[in-house]
């Protein structure tokens, strides 16, 4: 069944050191495809650190990997992903005149990939 939650993509330290290798480096790939949800979410889900969910948005979907933050990180109902291909396959492609897509408080609908 799925979840309603507000993902925001961001930069990520780990994102940044893993860019100095290459996108198309695995770290780079494995950063920007982990999504981060707290801890209590993950539970209520039934989801464990390494497990695949979909997002899917009103403009596309993608699978990642889920790992979970705790309470001071990250509050309930939010998802964290660093910038990356598979973010970008859930903004639409408006800018608003910035150059980098709306990406901020975007609803997500959170499944469990069997």
């Amino acid at each position: 069944m799925a979840e309603t939650m507000i993902l925001v993509p961001g930069r990520s330290q780990s994102q940044g050191t893993s860019l100095n290798e290459g996108k198309l480096k695995d770290e780079y790939k494995k950063v920007t495809s982990t999504a981060e949800l707290n801890e209590r979410d993950m539970r209520r889900l039934k989801l464990k650190d390494g497990d695949k969910i979909k997002l899917k948005s009103d403009v596309g979907q993608t699978v990642v990997t889920c790992k979970s933050k705790k309470d001071a990180d990250l509050p309930t109902g939010m998802i964290f992903i660093p910038y990356g291909p598979p973010s970008s396959e859930l903004m639409a492609s408006d800018t608003a005149g910035t150059g980098m897509p709306l990406s901020k408080h975007m609803e997500v609908k959170v499944t469990k990939v069997k």
